[in-house]
């Protein structure tokens, strides 16, 4: 069930979190890192020593790793503008759920390092990477096949390629000819 669909259960936020830790075993130290905070931040919310966060960035971060909407948080405030669907990430987020991988699992397979970046593609606000490898590392843990880490790059490159001005359209030869090139040096 994706988190879209999912029933909103309001709760005291430092009491979700802090059973959310406990129940997956995750250390306080980790889940910070996966979220851009500092430890003593995490004790503080749990201690309820300062206000639970009303950043949506930090919320959205902690409820991407729990696997839950951010308004299940009474503190968290739903944006103005609109998040744009994205279709390749939305088939990343299929894949781990058919992998059945929580999200929080899925996290934990890369560096500590880029715990914080994979939380941030996940919930929209960084783009899937334009670079084949890392991509292809990301798709790698999901058991996604060569053609389609192909295909989820060939469509983020178009992208890449239009916001910079480049018209994919106009120059519909030329792109065919760079992604039939790209197919065969990395499908071979």
């Amino acid at each position: 069930m994706s988190t879209k669909n999912k029933p909103i259960v309001r709760g005291k936020s430092s009491t979700k979190v802090a059973s959310f830790l406990e129940k997956n075993n995750l250390h306080k130290k980790d889940f910070a890192q996966m979220i851009g905070v500092t430890l003593s931040y995490i004790y503080n919310l749990i201690d309820e020593t300062i206000p639970f966060s009303s950043r949506s960035t930090t919320l959205e971060r902690i409820a991407v790793v729990m696997d839950i909407l951010p308004e299940e948080f009474g503190e968290y405030i739903i944006e103005q503008e609109p998040q744009n669907y994205n279709e390749n990430l939305e088939f990343i987020k299929s894949k781990i759920k058919e992998n059945r991988l929580t999200t929080l699992d899925f996290v934990k397979m890369f560096e500590r390092k880029n715990r914080l970046h994979i939380v941030d593609i996940l919930r929209g606000s960084k783009p899937i990477p334009t670079s084949y490898s890392d991509l292809k590392k990301l798709c790698t843990f999901l058991n996604i096949n060569k053609e389609e880490v192909f295909q989820i790059w060939e469509s983020r490159m178009l992208e890449f390629l239009n916001s910079g001005g480049f018209n994919t359209k106009n120059n519909e030869e030329l792109t065919k000819i760079i992604f039939d090139c790209a197919r065969n040096y990395l499908l071979g």
